[in-house]
């Protein structure tokens, strides 16, 4: 699976991901192929690119987790959009709470490691679908930190809101390739003011303003290369900081390929001054990083296939080289220092199947993603999202076109 770019789709490509509409509609299932027709389509939608499967690759398969996590994301994307374009117009939050404790419901709970799916995203909507996988990284996060659930709301709601300024900036500077300093200067002016619009929203409670701005100085610092001291920073700060940066590297970006997970996972732990080595861990604790399955680079140039993770260091799990199918544990002190996953693979030419008959044979056990539970239901939605327009997410099968 690779991201190409709408600019550089051709005829044939086959669609590794499903491509929704704006309202929620499935139009492209996985595999399809792309005709002229079909990428007309996707540059009218004004998406940034998209995910396409490589000429001899199969559709890699979908478990109930994933189908799950596709359709909440397809779901809760228009009720952000609608909340925060209300909270924009009126200062009052409406179906605030209702969203925040169903993001929390869902994913603020979990008893397992999930694979954080990226979804599509366009120039127009990238907020919102930032806002959300932010908010869903948060809840999983404080969850496994066991915060209080005072904490994890605010922290949640926060997650929500913190881009809000984004959204009153000129759209003729959003919609931009390439900021120039004045630009810059227009959207860190329309931030300070989402600021002011947070604190008028939620007056009742100052916390999520104060995790909004404090992330906000936090990121700042690190791009300026800043010493901060963050010692007075509340823990729902701390976690945003850590979504924020998680989401923005290996969401697709207008001006270049979206990083791994692996690349942002190292980039967090290089900083600890700014993220706290507490929530990276947990988030480690929530997401799949490197699982069985995935091909990875080494240091040496050697590529190779995980085998299954490693609790104790995830950087350093069990593998299996492609040249001479030698089975490496990183995480022994052989390889200390010496061998290193340098990141993901960007293409699977040398892609393996794997014998899950024969990895069992020699101890190995292969590990299987589980069902969250049932999909959401309307009962779960946001208030007065029961009323679904035609042709929305009431009723939804994944792979119907």
């Amino acid at each position: 699976m690779i991201f190409v770019k709408t600019d550089d789709l051709k005829t044939g490509m086959r669609l590794a991901r499903p491509v929704y509409n704006k309202n929620g509609v499935l139009l492209y299932e996985r595999d399809s192929k792309l005709t002229y027709q079909g990428i007309t389509s996707i540059k009218n939608f004004g998406l940034i690119g998209i995910f396409v499967l490589e000429p001899a690759e199969p559709v890699p398969p979908m478990t109930e987790d994933d189908i799950y996590f596709e359709r909440f994301q397809t779901i809760y994307v228009f009720a952000i959009k609608e909340e925060l374009d209300n909270i924009l117009q009126t200062k009052r939050q409406a179906k605030m709470q209702s969203i925040t404790a169903n993001i929390i419901k869902n994913y603020g709970h979990l008893d397992r490691k999930i694979y954080f799916m990226q979804n599509l995203r366009s120039k127009e909507d990238y907020t919102y679908k930032h806002s959300l996988n932010v908010a869903m990284l948060c809840a999983m996060i404080a969850h496994t930190m066991n915060i209080s659930v005072g904490e994890q709301l605010d922290t949640v709601t926060a997650a929500i809101v913190h881009d809000i300024g984004k959204l009153a900036a000129p759209k003729e500077v959003m919609m931009s390739d390439n900021w120039t300093d004045l630009e810059k200067g227009q959207i860190r002016a329309a931030e300070i003011a989402g600021f002011n619009i947070i604190e008028q929203t939620f007056a009742v409670t100052p916390n999520i303003k104060r995790i909004c701005m404090q992330t906000q100085k936090n990121i700042e610092s690190l791009e300026k290369g800043e010493d901060v001291d963050n010692s007075k920073m509340i823990i729902g700060a701390r976690i945003l900081s850590v979504a924020e940066t998680f989401d923005t590297m290996t969401a697709m970006q207008i001006d270049k390929p979206p990083a791994s997970e692996v690349a942002a996972l190292k980039y967090l732990m290089q900083h600890p001054e700014y993220f706290d080595e507490k929530v990276v861990k947990a988030l480690i604790d929530s997401v799949k990083i490197l699982f069985a399955g995935v091909s990875i680079e080494l240091n040496t140039g050697e590529k190779g296939l995980v085998l299954s993770e490693n609790p104790a260091n995830v950087l350093k799990p069990m593998i299996l080289t492609y040249s001479d199918n030698k089975l490496i544990d990183l995480y022994s002190k052989e390889y200390d220092g010496k061998l290193e996953i340098v990141d993901i693979m960007k293409t699977m030419d040398n892609r393996h199947i794997v014998n899950r008959a024969l990895m069992e044979k020699f101890g190995i056990k292969p590990q299987e993603k589980t069902y969250t539970g049932a999909s959401p239901s309307m009962e779960e939605q946001p208030a007065g999202e029961d009323d679904t327009q035609d042709g929305e997410t009431e009723g939804y099968v994944p792979g119907a076109v």
